[in-house]
């Protein structure tokens, strides 16, 4: 009698967990339909940890990169030079005003001769006495007269007779000085009753044809620069200049550790100062990269900068190198001559891993 109560009880508990946990089986069940006996597998849905990851592609060509070296400089005068007395004397010339256009060999300052064209008289009157002593002790000397030794002293006398003219006439030519080149003056020549001493300035000449442009170049960029390279720059003037390398130092400075560089350019007109600031661009030999956006650039697992390509339906990953950047990009080395990159999408995905490619146009 007591078996029959515990069965009622289960037959209960089976209904309760039929109802509640098993209602959609027992709901099929009486509709009249089979459950399915196994789920068919599907495949792994796109983007999940092992699907194809859809990314944009961008085919890329090699192309020439005109490539070259920023430097911020200044320019200087091809020459420039303070004009200095050799000797003592007052000025007797009337002073040239600065920014006046001078020419090779224009009188520049002159001096009072003093003295000094007696003592060239004198020295003139001492060589022709020599000259004559010369000849008569020859004279003798053929004859018999007169000792060889004689004739070797007079020769002696006349040398230094000689030597004292050509002292006294450049004495003289030293009151005159003039420019040495062409150029403009920096300095009003020295004024009118003025005392020269020997090293006095008389007046500061440069010459701006051609001009100079001077930047200095770190030491790992001195080794891609070349003498005749072309070159440009650009002044705070707004003057844009074109020139060609024609200097590049062997000595580094010891501070700074950069070499000079420097740029020669024409100014016939004059109409570029000395002094003036100026940003300097140094070409560099051609070569060639791909041009792709900033944003294609990624790094590996490693560390490497590289960009990710898509290679028969897969990521791959490429290391490059940085040639410069672009208004339209950032050019880049170490692909081969045509490349198909990806650009979105590339951080999601690792080598090996499939993808679903869409093209789009390169940007070059």
């Amino acid at each position: 009698m007591r078996f029959l109560p515990l069965l009622t009880a289960l037959l209960v508990a089976l209904a309760l967990y039929a109802v509640i946990l098993e209602r959609d089986a027992l709901t099929a069940f009486a509709n009249g339909a089979a459950p399915e006996a196994e789920e068919q597998a599907a495949p792994p849905p796109v983007g999940s940890a092992d699907g194809p990851v859809s990314v944009v592609v961008m085919s890329s060509r090699a192309a020439p990169v005109q490539s070259g070296i920023v430097l911020s400089g200044r320019t200087e005068a091809a020459r420039k030079v303070q004009i200095r007395a050799e000797t003592t004397g007052l000025v007797i010339s009337e002073p040239i005003a600065k920014g006046t256009r001078i020419a090779s060999g224009d009188t520049l300052c002159e001096l009072a001769p003093g003295t000094r064209e007696a003592s060239l008289a004198e020295a003139q009157a001492r060589l022709r006495e020599a000259e004559t002593q010369l000849r008569t002790s020859q004279q003798l000397a053929e004859r018999g007269f007169s000792a060889e030794t004689d004739t070797i002293t007079k020769q002696a006398a006349l040398q230094s007779a000689q030597a004292r003219v050509e002292q006294a006439q450049t004495e003289l030519d030293r009151l005159t000085i003039t420019a040495p080149f062409d150029g403009l003056l920096e300095t009003n020549t020295a004024e009118l009753g003025e005392l020269m001493q020997p090293g006095g300035a008389c007046a500061t000449l440069i010459s701006l044809d051609p001009i100079v442009l001077v930047g200095f170049v770190p030491e790992q960029d001195i080794e891609k620069l070349t003498v005749g390279s072309p070159a440009g720059a650009r002044l705070v003037t707004g003057q844009v200049l074109s020139g060609q390398v024609t200097f590049l130092s062997r000595s580094a400075d010891e501070i700074t550790r950069t070499f000079r560089v420097e740029v020669q350019v024409p100014n016939p007109d004059r109409s570029i100062r000395d002094g003036v600031t100026a940003e300097i661009l140094i070409g560099l030999e051609g070569e060639t990269g791909h041009l792709l956006p900033q944003s294609a650039l990624t790094l590996n697992d490693d560390g490497i900068l590289g960009v990710r390509t898509a290679e028969d339906g897969r990521a791959r990953f490429m290391p490059v190198t940085l040639i410069r950047d672009d208004a339209r990009g950032v050019w880049v080395g170490g692909l081969p001559e045509k490349a198909d990159v990806i650009v979105v999408g590339q951080d999601f995905v690792r080598d090996g891993r499939p993808i679903i490619p869409t093209y789009r146009e390169a940007s070059q």
